[in-house]
Formats: structure tokens, sequence, C-alpha cells
């Protein structure tokens, strides 16, 4: 589990060249074929089948929402910072409220471009997005779970958004055990005491954490909510019944992301207490990722600590 393997982008650009090789309907419109996403490939074996429309990101989706429209499989790429802000209005309007079929693949999200700074972050995607009706959003936590979610998209029927970071992440499934129904999270690691739920590549920090966990006697249950909308508002009802505890794990803001999307199922139903941990609302450090997870405690040293904390103050609240 700890191997690491290739980037998630990098898993959806081999994925989706082999797939345009037997499907001509498939099309890629991107901003930045080479630099972010890695279509430098697909360019070359299959130039007939992509669109680069330069730094011009509402272009892009524009564009999408064009060709789309006439029954094509479009895959709009490029930086999910800029997509997902620069390009909100042409989102909203020209898939969302359109009904237009495309898939939009933010990559970089999250703190993966690392010391490019807040610019170039990405912590608003998931707030922003799943309040426009019809856009699904997906966050895979590894490459294999994201060749998976890549193999269902060409003939899924919906506007998606997938999210997605930069650099190469641990293994946390296999090729021969992957399982991935968008809308239906992941139970990874059993447990009674609490849950934790991550999404994206916070997934293998909160399994290390569980781990870390377990030596002090604490079963932690671990859910890999890849899917935000639709979300899995059953594996939360059952984690919050079973173990009465929550610690939700993001690369995000901690307005409006998972730790929101987890709240809002619990305290319509089921209240239990809850904590998000995810980045708070400042400007981030300007550091390596990694640095940054480490910083704000959605790592695997910072996710123990925090729930170590967190069921200290459940205990000495119930004295």
């Amino acid at each position: 589990m700890s191997q690491f393997h290739i980037p998630c982008r990098q898993s959806f650009t081999d994925t989706i060249l082999e797939l345009a090789k037997k499907d001509k309907e498939i099309i890629i419109v991107t901003s930045d074929a080479a630099g972010t996403v890695t279509l430098n490939k697909f360019a070359k074996e299959l130039p007939s089948q992509i669109i680069d429309v330069g730094i011009a990101e509402q272009n892009a989706i524009g564009v999408a929402a064009g060709i789309a429209s006439v029954g094509k499989k479009v895959f709009v790429c490029g930086p999910a910072c800029f997509y997902t802000s620069r390009s909100l209005e042409q989102i909203k309007v020209d898939i969302a409220y359109s009904g237009i079929n495309v898939k939009i693949i933010g990559v970089n999200a999250g703190v993966s471009y690392g010391a490019f700074g807040a610019t170039h972050h990405c912590l608003h995607d998931i707030a922003t997005l799943r309040t426009f009706p019809g856009i699904q959003i997906i966050s895979p936590s590894d490459a294999i779970q994201a060749k998976k979610i890549t193999e269902i998209l060409p003939d899924h029927k919906n506007p998606v958004y997938v999210r997605m970071g930069r650099n190469s992440v641990p293994k946390i499934y296999s090729e021969n055990n992957i399982s991935f129904e968008i809308g239906k999270a992941n139970t990874l690691i059993e447990g009674t005491d609490i849950t934790i739920i991550g999404t994206g590549e916070t997934v293998y920090h909160c399994l290390q954490a569980a781990n870390l966990l377990k030596k002090e006697g604490i079963s932690a249950r671990v859910i890999d909510m890849h899917t935000l909308k639709p979300s899995d508002e059953q594996a939360v009802l059952k984690a919050a019944r079973e173990t009465g505890k929550i610690v939700t794990v993001e690369e995000h803001s901690v307005y409006g992301g998972l730790g929101a999307i987890v709240s809002e199922i619990v305290v319509q139903n089921y209240p239990v207490p809850t904590r998000i941990l995810g980045i708070p609302d400042e400007n981030v450090i300007n550091a390596k990722p990694s640095e940054i997870f480490a910083y704000y405690k959605i790592d695997a040293q910072g996710i123990y600590q925090e729930v170590l904390d967190f069921l200290q103050n459940i205990s000495n609240s119930e004295k």
C-alpha cells in the first residue's frame, strides 16, 4: 500500500488515449495539453481528436459544450484552479443550465501546485460546483481508481467534474481489487470506535492514521468518499449509527467541501460529534504539498493526533 504509483493525471491521459483509439467519438478540449494534463502523446497520435485553445479556459468550456451538443463524448482538461473560477459562468450556463454532457477534468486540484502559491491552489471547487444542478463531482484517491473512473466516463450520460492532483500518489487499490460505482463510497477498513472519511489524495493518509490508531487500541473505520456529488448518504449514516463519531479529511477549504457534505447529512438525520479537517480560512503557506499536508494536519500523523484530541474532548464532555 505504501508503494508510489503514477499521478492520477497521467493515469487519466494514458487511459483516455487507449479508449479514444477505439472510439472516434471521444474528443479532448484543453487549454494546456503539454504542461498540465500530459496530453502530448494523445496530441501526437490522435491530432484529429484534440483541440487546444491555448490559455483560454472560458473558451475551452464553450467549445466543449458546443461539440458535446452534437453527440460527441467530450472531455475538457486543464488546471482545476482556473476552470472552477475563471470559467465558472460557462460551466454554470453552458453545461449545468443547458444540461450538456461534458466531462471536466480539473488537474492540479487542492494544493498539488505547491510553491506556485495561492493563485494556483484549488480549494473551492467542491463547494462551488456542487451547487450547480446536474453536475456530479468525483475525486479519485489513486491512479488505479482514476483509470477505472476514466473507463466509465465516456458512456456515462451526465456532466461530471473530476478533481485530481499533480503528483505521484501511493497505491490504495490494485488492478484486481478495485470497486467503483458513482455515488457509492468504499469502506476500506471496518471499525467500531470512530469513522474517518477521506476523499482524493487524503484517503491514503486516513488509512495510515487508522493503522497508528490501531496501535493505541482504537478501531477506526476508513471510508473513501470518491464521489462528492451524489454523495453516499447511506454509508455516512451507517457510520454515524455504528461508530458514533466522524472525522472528515480533505484537501479543500473547510467550508463547503467533504466536511460540509457529511455534516449536512448527519445533522439532518442522525447527529453525532463531527470534526472537519482541511484548509482553514487563510492564505495557504508556500511549501511542497507534503509540507502543506503536514502543516494543516491532513497527513497521517496530523489526522492521528486530531483524532486522539477529538476523542479526548468527547470523553471530557461526557464526565
